[in-house]
């Protein structure tokens, strides 16, 4: 019989707003948040800033494909005033709503619109970037922001202190770890393998992400040149960093074994294609895709930043230092030296992903925050 959840009591209605890139992190989270909410009952949905001319992303779809209403809003790139405009005119009719922000352009644009016009806001960190100082000023600019918002949840504890120590007033500071989303049975390492164009034979790392700096990709190449030539690499992802990162790769003679696969549509289904997963982020929030490699059950090699080493301890994978190629190369050769263990972990993590990272807890949580900031009229202006 299918188990649906049903909350001990109706869930607060709720807007989304975000300015979606193509996929990742963030737009899972709140893919996933969303839908969950409304499959409980929720009048929720989802506001989107794009870019004129883009498209809408597939992350999108996605959120439309599981019930929940979007309202796209194309803009001319810093039309910051037109933006506020047409956010103010899609919220005015939702007077009971709260409003929920995810990303620097939604927390600073949609959270001052929702405030000047009465409602609760919150809004969900999901991690920092740094990058270069366009970025960082954009970063700067949400710090500030969060001081205003009624309550504002870390995806983990790290970054929850980070915020306090920015200046965000404790009392509205609530971690609140991710969620897996709903993840479908990954298919088998020979299929997997084909799909990816991977040799059958061989050791396979796999690494998905956004190819910028702090997701470490070139701490993924540089490992793989300490590495023994029969070790390859699929790399799952797009972004500015690629051809730089080509560069990398061909400088330090690895190019010929490195597959760039560029964006892969579900790629969580294709990760029995790995013998070890590795994640080589320089900071981290709560990183959906160490979920996915958990559910599929892959042995993985990740550095303890941010939330990870509260998603798998040394139980469940091999940690290392951030930044440093020579801890992830003895990880990677940890796991292909002792398949046994290596396994024993990645079934101990997939074990504990499925008793800690429910969905149904995670959404009552976020609700507890809604119904607390509703019915107290003291949050901030």
């Amino acid at each position: 019989m299918l188990h649906v959840w049903v909350p001990p009591h109706p869930l607060m209605p709720v807007v989304h707003i975000l300015a979606p890139g193509p996929v990742g992190g963030l737009e899972r989270v709140v893919t996933t948040l969303a839908a969950a909410q409304r499959a409980a009952g929720s009048e929720v949905r989802v506001i989107a800033v794009l870019d004129e001319g883009t498209g809408e992303p597939a992350s999108l779809v996605t959120i439309r494909d599981r019930g929940v209403p979007v309202e796209p809003i194309a803009l001319p790139r810093r039309a910051y005033r037109r933006e506020r405009r047409r956010l103010a005119e899609a919220l005015k009719p939702l007077a009971t709503s709260i409003v929920h922000t995810h990303g620097y352009r939604a927390d600073i644009q949609g959270g001052a619109v929702a405030r000047r016009l009465g409602f609760p806001t919150v809004t969900t960190v999901h991690g920092f970037t740094g990058g270069g100082p366009r970025n960082r000023l954009y970063e700067w600019l949400q710090r500030r922001a969060f001081r205003r918002f009624g309550a504002v949840v870390a995806v983990s504890k790290p970054l929850g202190d980070a915020l306090v120590s920015a200046g965000v007033p404790s009392a509205c500071v609530h971690v609140i770890p991710n969620a897996a989303p709903p993840l479908g049975v990954p298919i088998e390492r020979a299929d997997a393998r084909r799909e990816l164009s991977v040799p059958a034979e061989g050791f396979v790392l796999g690494w998905v992400g956004r190819l910028s700096m702090e997701k470490g990709p070139d701490i993924l190449i540089e490992t793989l040149a300490l590495l023994p030539n029969d070790v390859t690499a699929v790399m799952i992802g797009d972004g500015r960093a690629g051809p730089a990162l080509r560069r990398l790769a061909a400088d330090r003679g690895v190019a010929e074994r490195i597959r760039w696969c560029g964006l892969v549509p579900d790629a969580a289904r294709l990760f029995r294609a790995f013998d070890c997963f590795v994640l080589s982020s320089r900071t981290e929030g709560t990183p959906i895709v160490l979920f996915e490699a958990m559910a599929a059950g892959v042995p993985i090699v990740a550095t303890a930043v941010g939330g990870v080493p509260d998603v798998v301890s040394e139980r469940d994978a091999v940690l290392v230092r951030p930044a440093d190629a020579r801890a992830l190369a003895r990880g990677v050769l940890e796991v292909r030296d002792d398949p046994a263990a290596a396994r024993t972990r990645a079934t101990r993590a997939q074990r504990r992903l499925l008793d800690e990272r429910g969905v149904e807890p995670w959404v009552a949580r976020y609700d507890a925050v809604y119904q607390r900031l509703h019915t107290n009229p003291n949050f901030p202006a």
